[in-house]
């Protein structure tokens, strides 16, 4: 009896007790561990969007504009013109304002959804790409060519911090089930970063392998309902790289198809939506057993790049970037819907609202 308590004492004492890390501060808490898009759910409106029509925002890069489409009818309702080159249209944290992201004419043009009407532009230099920390304490402007993540109030855009990071080419970001930390990627060097998100420093940096021809080109990412997975897009390697969440660098590859580009979770959190640019078409991945279970094709081929879900989550609408076009898809059949002209180089394409709490960001990456 002595020995076997003598065994439970060196057991207890020598197995490390890891504690569970507490949630960025202020953020709201998590509904579900088992799904942080718990407060995604169709028609789960938030009352800071009440009032609001749903309607669509395509920012056409070369055209300058941002065409509106009413979703019930398929018809450009509304053009707003925008300075040089917008490439993305992104709900506020605060889900009161859509930000037009400009980043060749260096502006953010802020979109009133209620009116469907452009407020003053703010002046912000190279804003490719825009997001919001978990608590909303901050907004994170994605300047590509100057090699930053710049920390601004998420109000004015008045400066906070410049993070210069280690990488060319960084874009797109999701936040780890607490919100501690990001991961960002670097689409011209085939890095990812890890950044701690309240002191806002870069922790770690890893290398995606090259798997064909090309250098690894990472695009869009997002984390997985139960917060254990990060899945990244890559365009050049034509498929995505699957990241556990507490073992940062590490991967393995699943081929989806040419030009991996756009990740959305499904209104149910039981499918992500991978948008393959070079093939005109969608696979679609089953987050349990990570399998991919469809594809569905656009007819004469496309070009799918950024979009989103309606709120009800019947429909995927996404930019056919050089087809000057939006693709719309049934997706619980999987069936093509249509196809709308639109402006020259339609990008990161928004629907508003969506369900949810809090943006953090780029066409909505909602929680």
């Amino acid at each position: 009896m002595k020995k076997l308590v003598t065994l439970l004492a060196i057991a207890l004492f020598s197995t490390p007790i890891v504690a569970k890390a507490a949630p960025l501060d202020g953020m709201p808490p998590v509904l579900d561990p088992n799904n942080i898009y718990a407060a995604d759910s169709p028609n789960n409106l938030s009352d800071a969007v009440k009032g609001v029509r749903e309607l669509v925002y395509v920012p056409n890069f070369r055209s300058a504009t941002v065409s509106v489409i009413d979703p019930e009818t398929f018809r450009i309702i509304k053009t707003i013109k925008t300075h040089q080159g917008p490439q993305h249209v992104v709900p506020s944290w605060d889900l009161k304002t859509l930000w037009v992201n400009d980043n060749k004419g260096n502006y953010l043009t802020p979109i009133d959804p209620k009116t469907v009407t452009a407020r003053k532009d703010v002046y912000v230099h190279d804003p490719y790409n825009l997001y919001f920390t978990p608590n909303g304490k901050y907004a994170l402007v994605m300047a590509e060519a100057d090699k930053q993540i710049v920390f601004r109030d998420p109000q004015t855009m008045a400066i906070k911090k410049v993070l210069k990071v280690p990488c060319a080419g960084i874009n797109h970001a999701d936040w780890t089930a607490d919100g501690n930390q990001f991961v960002a990627t670097c689409e011209f060097t085939g890095k990812l970063i890890l950044v701690d998100t309240a002191k806002m420093k870069v922790l770690r940096v890893a290398t995606l392998q090259k798997r064909n021809s090309m250098n690894p080109m990472p695009q869009d990412i997002k984390i997985s309902p139960d917060g254990k997975t990060f899945y990244i897009a890559d365009m050049a390697s034509h498929g995505i790289w699957i990241m556990p969440a507490n073992n940062f660098g590490h991967f393995t590859f699943l081929r989806t198809g040419k030009g991996a580009h756009g990740l959305y979770v499904t209104r149910d959190a039981k499918t992500l939506l991978i948008t393959n640019r070079e093939e005109g078409s969608v696979s679609v991945l089953r987050f349990a057993d990570n399998k991919l279970i469809a594809k569905w094709k656009i007819p004469g081929g496309g070009s799918p790049d950024m979009g989103n879900i309606s709120a009800d989550g019947k429909f995927f609408w996404v930019s056919g970037r050089y087809d000057d076009e939006v693709y719309v898809f049934d997706i619980s059949s999987g069936k093509f819907v249509t196809r709308i002209k639109v402006g020259k180089e339609p990008h990161g394409l928004t629907i508003w609202p969506q369900p949810g709490r809090y943006s953090l960001g780029h066409t909505g990456i909602m929680r």
